[in-house]
C-alpha cells in the first residue's frame, strides 16, 4: 500500500514544483563579469559607467601651425601693392689689366746701348741695370788685355782695374794690389752680395786675383787670358779658388787701412 501511494506523491510534489518556478535570463560570461565588477579605484574610470571628459577649465590648446616659406624674390622683378618694381642692373666694364709685356718694351725701348749691351752680357733684364756710371766705367776698359803691373789701356793686371773702376764709379780709393784691398774690405757672406762688392781668388798663391760684382753671379776682372772681360763666379776654375767676397764701406777707412 505504502509502496502505491510514494509514486503518486512524488508526481504531484513535482509538479507543484515547476508551476512555481521563474524563467531565468542567461547572459554571456562577458556580460556578467563585466557588471559584477566593482571599481574600488576612484582614479581609474569605470568601464560600464558613462563619464563625460573634461579639460581643465579656462584653458583651450590652440594647435601652433609652421610658417610658410618664405619665396624668395626675382632678380628681375618684385610684386609690391599691386605694382611691379624691377631692378636694374648696371654692367660695368672692368678696367684692363697693365700689359707687362708692353710696359716692358717701352723700357727696352728707351734703354741705353749699354744697358742692353750689358743686360745680355750678364744674362739680366734690362731694367735692372741702373747704375749708369759703373756701366759706362767698365766699358772703357772691356776688352783691354792683361799685363802684369799695367795701369794703362794698353794692359792692366786685376787689381789696377779694379782700382780705376772703384774710383771712377763709387768716388772710393782703394789700395793698389789685391791683396791690400782684401784688407780693407768688409769680409760678407755670397749671399749678400750686391753689385759693386769685390770677389777674391787664389790663382798664385793667397790672394792673388780680385774682381767686381756685378749681377747675376757674374763679375767683371782683367782675365790673364781674355784681359777685362765678365766671367760666372760658379764656373770650375773660380769656384774653386774662391777665398771670400768684400765690401768698400767708405773712402776714409780704405785710405787708412792701406796706410
Amino acid at each position: 500500500m505504502v509502496k502505491n501511494i510514494l509514486p503518486a506523491i512524488s508526481i504531484i510534489f513535482l509538479l507543484a514544483s515547476c508551476s512555481s518556478l521563474k524563467p531565468l535570463n542567461f547572459t554571456s560570461n562577458k556580460q556578467v563579469n563585466s557588471s559584477s565588477v566593482t571599481n574600488n579605484d576612484p582614479a581609474r574610470p569605470n568601464p560600464t559607467s558613462k563619464t563625460s571628459v573634461k579639460f581643465i577649465d579656462n584653458i583651450s590648446v590652440t594647435p601652433e601651425t609652421a610658417e610658410p616659406p618664405v619665396a624668395s624674390e626675382p632678380v628681375s622683378s618684385k610684386k609690391e601693392s599691386g605694382a611691379t618694381r624691377r631692378i636694374s642692373v648696371v654692367e660695368t666694364t672692368p678696367e684692363p689689366a697693365p700689359s707687362f709685356f708692353g710696359d716692358r718694351s717701352s723700357v727696352i725701348e728707351n734703354a741705353s746701348s749699354l744697358q742692353l749691351k750689358y743686360s745680355v752680357l750678364l744674362n739680366t733684364e734690362v731694367e735692372q741695370l741702373q747704375n749708369h756710371v759703373l756701366l759706362e766705367k767698365i766699358d772703357e776698359w772691356y776688352g783691354t788685355r792683361y799685363r802684369m803691373g799695367g795701369t794703362t789701356k794698353k794692359g792692366v793686371d786685376c787689381s789696377a782695374f779694379v782700382q780705376s773702376v772703384i774710383a771712377g764709379a763709387f768716388g772710393l780709393a782703394i789700395p793698389r794690389t789685391a791683396r791690400e784691398q782684401y784688407r780693407v774690405a768688409k769680409l760678407i757672406s755670397r749671399t749678400e752680395l750686391k753689385e759693386g762688392d769685390l770677389l777674391f781668388f787664389n790663382t798664385r798663391g793667397g790672394v792673388s786675383h780680385v774682381g767686381i760684382y756685378l749681377q747675376n753671379n757674374k763679375f767683371v776682372h782683367a782675365s790673364v787670358s781674355q784681359g777685362v772681360t765678365i766671367s760666372d763666379m760658379f764656373e770650375s776654375y773660380y769656384l774653386q779658388r774662391f777665398i771670400g767676397a768684400g765690401r768698400l764701406e767708405n773712402s776714409e777707412a780704405s785710405l787708412s787701412a792701406a796706410n
